[in-house]
């Protein structure tokens, strides 16, 4: 199972190849000839006209703009590497058990590394995972007409885009529990 970006990439553009019969630069080629100008509008012209999913889509838009993907960098910055420096070093292995669960759900999950968190998002966002501080990281979910229980708690007002969130404090904790409240998230994106 690919964990690293750089072989989540190479996986996700295998699989491109192999479920679609096109390469990853015969797309960008056919995306360069679509008029589309914006990475919005790419996504969903590939989407409408050719049937791929969202995560493929999103791939070969980034691949046509030349974005970076995988290496998840803004200015320069890896930002998942960023979330870690520091006093939240000790949380990396939680995020690392957490994406291997989550790569093994499918290709067209779309990461957004933000400044302090990654969301995950299929059509929509899913879930975030947020090292929070030196020795808890929690993981947001959108679970629409989940009662909160136990250690799934109500997100409130943590993050208005999400509706519950766990608390973790090693990667133990990422249990079957967990992993099945990720996948019903995602099943529901």
């Amino acid at each position: 199972m690919a964990t690293d970006p750089e072989a989540q990439m190479a996986s996700m553009e295998r699989n491109l190849e192999a479920n679609t019969g096109k390469s990853l630069e015969q797309w960008t080629v056919l995306a360069r000839g679509s008029g589309k100008a914006k990475h919005g509008e790419l996504v969903t012209w590939l989407k409408s006209e050719h049937g791929l999913t969202h995560g493929y889509a999103n791939l070969v838009a980034h691949a046509t703009f030349k974005s970076d993907a995988s290496a998840q960098v803004a200015g320069g910055v890896d930002l998942v590497a960023a979330m870690f420096e520091g006093d939240k070093a000790a949380l990396r292995p939680v995020f690392d058990a957490l994406m291997n669960a989550i790569a093994a759900f499918g290709t067209d999950i779309e990461q957004a590394p933000k400044k302090g968190y990654l969301s995950l998002r299929r059509k929509t966002q899913f879930a975030t995972l947020h090292p929070s501080t030196k020795s808890r990281f929690d993981v947001g979910l959108k679970l629409k007409g989940v009662a909160p229980a136990g250690r799934l708690e109500a997100a409130g007002s943590w993050n208005a885009m999400m509706t519950h969130r766990v608390r973790l404090e090693s990667a133990k904790e990422v249990d079957a529990q967990l992993i099945g409240w990720l996948r019903q998230a995602y099943d529901a994106a």
